[in-house]
């Protein structure tokens, strides 16, 4: 083990004290922090383990994401005992948030920037289903808290992104080398943003702006720890897989009928992999907003 590694190592506590009585997944995540080196790994037998802890880490940071479509399957769509499904769909997801903060799964600090995601994916979904001169998408089922033609617990959506950076950034104790610095990032954040709206009356920017990001992000990569070693990923490459599983879970949301495309209407179709683009857009936008809290700033590391 070389000395930076040592010296990351004990910086770094490996648990997180909390009341058992308040963490249901306590015992699982102490299981996950724990980064003893496992010298006895080597060949494929390393390969395997890095690998299943890896995917159990990733499936346990999408602990709200995960729930929250488990009721997309499972809520029927003539709702619950009178209750629209979008007025349950609304319910689960602020019983989950609520039940993540009490657990101490997510922090209070977590949970505002939830609540910015949120915010900025509804204020998206009005614009997108409701001002423009043709709708984007639709929510076809009536419901108590639908609000200009959107169900309040379409935002909780976006912050299921938010969410699962979060988590994965604890599980994986993931770092960021030679990131770009924070003014340019957060600029370009809000760029790809508006361009969201704004290519509806002038030229789509996303790809150009995607290049811009491909070269600040250049040299850039992603430190995770599945076992016991730190592994290094593309930074943009992280965000495109990221983007890519966020876009299979919208087929299953369309398949399910949330929410509808135009050449949906009829029947259901796979959704284009155009959005995949804007999922990776999505992705880079949610990690320049959790890049400001404190706990993950202080393992971003700045380009030279």
């Amino acid at each position: 083990m070389s000395a930076r590694s040592a010296a990351y190592r004990r910086t770094v506590p490996t648990t997180t004290a909390a009341p058992p009585t308040r963490r249901p997944l306590a015992g699982l995540d102490r299981r996950l922090a724990d980064r003893a080196d496992r010298p006895e790994l080597t060949g494929w037998r390393r390969f395997l383990t890095e690998f299943w802890w890896f995917g159990v880490k990733e499936a346990r940071a999408c602990v709200f994401a995960g729930l929250f479509f488990f009721a997309v399957f499972v809520v029927p769509r003539g709702g619950v005992w009178g209750l629209a499904r979008y007025d349950v769909l609304l319910v689960i997801a602020l019983a989950l948030q609520a039940w993540l903060i009490w657990s101490r799964i997510e922090t209070v600090d977590e949970a505002k920037a939830i609540l910015a995601f949120h915010a900025a994916g509804f204020a998206l979904e009005v614009f997108k289903v409701t001002l423009l001169p043709t709708p984007s998408w639709s929510y076809p089922d009536p419901a108590l808290t639908k609000v200009a033609g959107v169900p309040l617990f379409a935002g909780f959506m976006y912050a299921a992104v938010g969410s699962y950076i979060m988590q994965a950034w604890r599980l994986l104790h993931m770092r960021i080398h030679h990131h770009p610095p924070f003014v340019l990032t957060g600029i370009l954040a809000a760029a790809l943003y508006l361009n969201l709206f704004t290519h509806h009356w002038f030229s789509d920017l996303r790809w150009v702006l995607l290049a811009v990001a491909l070269g600040l992000y250049a040299r850039c990569f992603v430190g995770f720890t599945p076992v016991d070693r730190e592994r290094r990923m593309p930074f943009f490459l992280a965000l495109v897989l990221v983007g890519f599983f966020i876009w299979v879970a919208e087929n299953i949301g369309t398949f399910f009928g949330i929410w509808r495309y135009p050449d949906q209407l009829g029947a259901w179709v796979t959704v284009s992999l155009g959005k995949w683009s804007s999922w990776t857009v999505l992705t880079l936008m949610s990690f320049a907003l959790v890049s400001n809290l404190k706990h993950v700033k202080e393992r971003i590391h700045l380009a030279p």
